[in-house]
């Protein structure tokens, strides 16, 4: 538990400080399931899912259905209406290039998304695909021209992505205007497994592996644009509604992935993003 300052008097007139300990928010899990033929959303504790009806960004209740979560497909863990993502966002990825000086945004197209456990395939004419384990905000408040605490309150929670990338159609000599499908190939949104609520999302251990091997480890508390700034920017101009996606950005390197790879985003509270490349 967190310690909180708590100044007292003694009946000598004298001050006592004192630490008296505070609860830790409470984390909570949303996620999106099949089970046989029905989707639904439910609140993942421990190995089971207690089933919730109603808007997962308004109002909603349990139903009092279980399932163990080894008896469900886990899906990516909401329906976007949009996805953004963030380059740049951490020092250590930036190479010998310069810091910006606002968070560089682009569009993912929702067709790329992929649920947890799923293949991330190649493309036939790819030769450089690279992973890009991230932090992804899930919005869950309608959010315009927001400040940077309006841009807070309107998070909803924030799950794990992976912003799969094709380095020669983004960066070769035959590059393409816009990142299209060096980032917005089907498959190359991994997303999930779940949406959690309650964490200090600007202080979180992000960690990818390759098989096994750690290939980023970097705390989100090192994003250049920490998640309030980047809702907030991006909603000067476009507005945010619930469910939107954002990607913030992935630390240190990247290398490519080879088919029959499993790629691994794990981030504190939240969980394993787990996808083999096909």
């Amino acid at each position: 538990m967190d310690k909180a300052l708590r100044v007292m008097a003694c009946t000598c007139g004298h001050a006592i400080v004192v630490f008296m300990p505070v609860a830790a928010a409470a984390l909570t899990k949303y996620v999106r399931y099949r089970k046989d033929a029905r989707t639904a959303y439910g609140i993942l504790d421990g190995a089971v899912i207690r089933e919730i009806a109603g808007d997962l960004f308004g109002p909603h209740e349990e139903t009092g259905v279980t399932h163990p979560l080894s008896g469900v497909k886990l899906l990516y863990p909401c329906e976007p209406p949009k996805i953004l993502a963030v380059g740049r966002n951490y020092k250590s990825h930036l190479g010998d290039r310069q810091q910006p000086d606002r968070p560089e945004m682009f569009y993912k197209p929702v067709s790329a998304l992929q649920h947890p456990g799923e293949p991330i395939v190649i493309p036939a004419d790819a030769a450089n695909v690279h992973f890009e384990g991230e932090l992804a905000i899930v919005i869950g408040k309608r959010v315009s021209g927001a400040t940077a605490e309006q841009a807070r309150a309107a998070i909803f929670g924030v799950t794990c992505g992976n912003d799969v990338s094709e380095r020669d159609w983004q960066n070769g000599p035959h590059k393409d205007l816009q990142w299209w499908r060096a980032k917005g190939a089907d498959t190359f949104a991994p997303l999930g497994p779940a949406i959690v609520t309650g964490a200090d999302y600007g202080n979180l251990m992000l960690e990818t592996r390759l098989n096994g091997e750690v290939v980023q480890k970097q705390s989100t508390a090192d994003l250049v644009f920490d998640c309030p700034a980047v809702v907030s920017w991006v909603s000067r101009w476009v507005t945010l509604v619930p469910g939107d996606v954002i990607y913030t950005g992935t630390p240190g390197t990247t290398r490519a992935m080879q088919r029959g790879d499993v790629v691994e985003v794990e981030i504190e509270s939240i969980g394993v993003l787990q996808n083999t490349v096909a």
